[in-house]
């Protein structure tokens, strides 16, 4: 029985002592710890205190509290050097959790299911030495191009909805692929099996929060489009005892959420890999191409984000319709509020075709082909020059042709949005491109971009001036190189495009094949200078500028009402010899931090120096009182000073650690 006591007393006191040495690390570091780390460092220490109190006990015998304090500071600093080590090697938050790693688990494979799936689609349409990070040969034959097109073509399309997606994305992207590619991937398209109408009401009920039967007067079960990420109903609202008005129902697909994120997963994996293993992946950006990409389509499973994009559209809309003008309207369905959600959007009901379909119904009813050119192409440059928030993916599968001849814009789960001086940018940009100045077409894109302090402006506008002979003087007509002469002159001058200017582009890209549907070789350039032209003359009326004096008279008022009060005090001030001037140095509580703790790390660096040399110097002294026949008192102070060395030594490379 006392056996047992014993054991169990000396069981408690171990761990006692791994729980303390833990702690006193811990505090000592002055940092958080996970707790796995602590608790192999205090069974480190703790093994390090079993050995050394055996230790001390055979060398020095009859003096054990005389060496206490060396018994437990060298097992502490063995514990914080553990720790210190451990974040110098494995940085905190770098490894997972226990649940995390399971779910990190299934997760894994379900991917490998996944990619093994894509990888066979890739392997048997060819692509697998491209997923190994060989490259396009740039001597290869149109032909050898034009079949490798087809082949990615076909696999994105058998991959699914994200990589028909991606596909739909790469087809605007002139700066990255060639034509042969830009042309094949424009033919995809994103059509899917509808849901069965039992799994597509489950999830109105589910959303909506009543049946089906109680929020619509009438809705068809069968889809009057169905795509890789929602489908859409044609219903009808209820009005009291009547019917209201017709709606377009878009509803997401069961579960596709789920599918979309291992995708992306897997894309950026890819993307990671590509960009690891070939220099041309790293040129172009994949994975900032791909994360982008990621962005965009997951805004676009949040049908509430749409809902929102087309109100922000329609707060401008009226300016657009007085902009834009002519004979043909540009229009937006109405959005039902109360009836959209994450996974349901209910729109106004718009009858007509897209303008794929469109080419002989337009024939058919003699309608002026230039005339919907330009009001397609005016509405945007509008939302983009003036209305600061715009339809980023203006493809023609998004554009229709109405009943009444008009156009509508339809599917805004991707927008681009731009301040005022972005948009003011443009505009100068377009004017410059009308006039053919380099120089003012310099300084407007300079005002678009981010740019090293490095670069050579003299150059940059000689460059400038070579695209515009290129691309815009003589009457020729703008060609879709241009946006990629564009993106190569800022690649090679290292100009670093927004994101929002890059959607743009993009937008005006994407733009050019449903013009191209409408007038074949429109030219995007000569119509947006002209828009741009028509808009600068407008703001320059006697009325206009009349108004914005006023406008600006009225903003100057009250500081110019405050001005002669400010002058009398200043110069009151300096005839009595009080002026004078404050400067708060780190005013700023970031710069405070910074340099309170490089203070700190100073302080502590300073003083375990010097108690290592102090505990140095001791250690050589043999005088003095004797602990025991061979440690003096001074050397057991020096052997103290040591351990308080090591302490601070390693809390100040913690720190450090910690930091990066």
């Amino acid at each position: 029985m006392n056996g047992i006591v014993f054991t169990v007393a000396a069981l408690a006191a171990s761990l006692a002592l791994v729980a303390v040495l833990a702690w006193a690390s811990r505090q000592l570091l002055g940092l958080p710890v996970g707790a796995l780390r602590l608790l192999i460092a205090g069974l480190l220490g703790f093994v390090t205190a079993e050995l050394l109190g055996g230790a001390l006990s055979a060398a020095q015998p009859g003096h054990p509290a005389a060496f206490f304090t060396v018994a437990i500071g060298v097992p502490l600093i063995v514990a914080m050097i553990f720790i210190v080590a451990a974040e110098a090697l494995v940085p905190s938050g770098t490894l997972p959790g226990p649940v995390e790693v399971i779910q990190g688990t299934r997760r894994a494979i379900a991917r490998s299911r996944r990619y093994a799936q894509i990888s066979r689609i890739a392997v048997r349409h060819g692509l697998g030495p491209y997923l190994r990070g060989r490259r396009l040969r740039g001597g290869e034959p149109p032909a050898g191009r034009a079949a490798l097109a087809s082949s990615l073509r076909h696999a994105l399309e058998e991959g699914g909805t994200t990589f028909t997606k991606l596909g739909q994305l790469l087809s605007t992207r002139r700066d990255l692929l060639p034509e042969e590619f830009i042309s094949e991937l424009s033919q995809l398209q994103d059509r899917a099996e509808p849901a069965p109408w039992e799994q597509i009401s489950e999830v109105i009920a589910a959303s909506l929060g009543a049946p089906v039967e109680q929020v619509f007067a009438e809705l068809r079960p069968e889809p009057a489009a169905a795509a890789s990420i929602a489908q859409v109903h044609k219903g009808r609202l209820r009005a009291g005892a009547d019917s209201g008005p017709e709606v377009a129902v878009k509803v997401e697909r069961p579960g596709i959420k789920a599918t979309v994120e291992q995708d992306l997963d897997i894309l950026l994996r890819l993307a990671v890999r590509l960009e690891d293993r070939a220099r041309w992946a790293r040129a172009v950006g994949v994975v900032a191409v791909v994360r982008g990409f990621a962005a965009a389509i997951r805004e676009e499973l949040d049908f509430r984000v749409e809902a929102r994009n087309m109100a922000a559209i329609a707060a401008t809309w009226a300016g657009q319709q007085q902009a834009v003008g002519g004979k043909v309207r540009v229009v937006l369905p109405a959005v039902h509020e109360e009836l959209c959600t994450e996974h349901v959007l209910t729109i106004e009901w718009l009858d007509g075709v897209s303008l794929r379909a469109a080419g002989r119904l337009i024939d058919d009813r003699g309608l002026d082909r230039a005339e919907l050119s330009r009001a397609l192409l005016r509405s945007m440059v509008y939302q983009i020059s003036e209305g600061g928030v715009f339809h980023a993916d203006p493809h023609p599968g998004n554009i229709f042709l109405l009943a009444d001849g008009s156009l509508a814009l339809l599917d805004f789960g991707s927008v681009g949005r731009l301040d005022v001086q972005q948009r003011a940018a443009l505009q100068d940009l377009l004017l410059a491109l009308g006039r053919g100045d380099p120089a003012a077409f310099r300084d407007a894109l300079l005002e678009l971009v981010s740019y090293p302090d490095e670069l050579d402006e003299l150059q940059l506008e000689r460059a400038l001036g070579r695209f515009m002979a290129r691309h815009v003087a003589g009457g020729v007509a703008a060609t879709p190189e241009m946006f990629t002469d564009l993106f190569r002159i800022a690649a090679s001058f290292e100009l670093a495009i927004p994101p929002e200017i890059a959607t743009v582009l993009r937008a005006l890209g994407t733009i050019e094949g449903a013009l191209s549907l409408l007038t074949p070789g429109v030219d995007i350039a000569t119509e947006a200078r002209q828009y741009a032209a028509d808009q600068m003359a407008g703001q320059m009326s006697p009325r206009a500028v009349q108004k914005r004096a006023v406008d600006e008279l009225g903003a100057l008022l009250p500081v110019l009402r405050r001005l002669p009060r400010r002058f009398d005090r200043i110069t009151s001030a300096l005839e009595q010899g009080r002026l004078s001037l404050n400067v708060r140095q780190f005013a700023d509580e970031r710069d405070r931090r910074v340099i309170t703790g490089l203070t700190n790390q100073f302080l502590l660096a300073f003083l375990g120096a010097a108690a290592g040399i102090i505990g140095a110097l001791l250690l050589g002294v043999p005088e003095g009182p004797k602990i025991t026949p061979n440690v003096s008192l001074c050397q057991l102070i020096g052997y103290n000073l040591l351990i308080v060395t090591a302490v601070l030594a390693l809390r100040v490379l913690f720190m450090i650690f910690r930091s990066r």
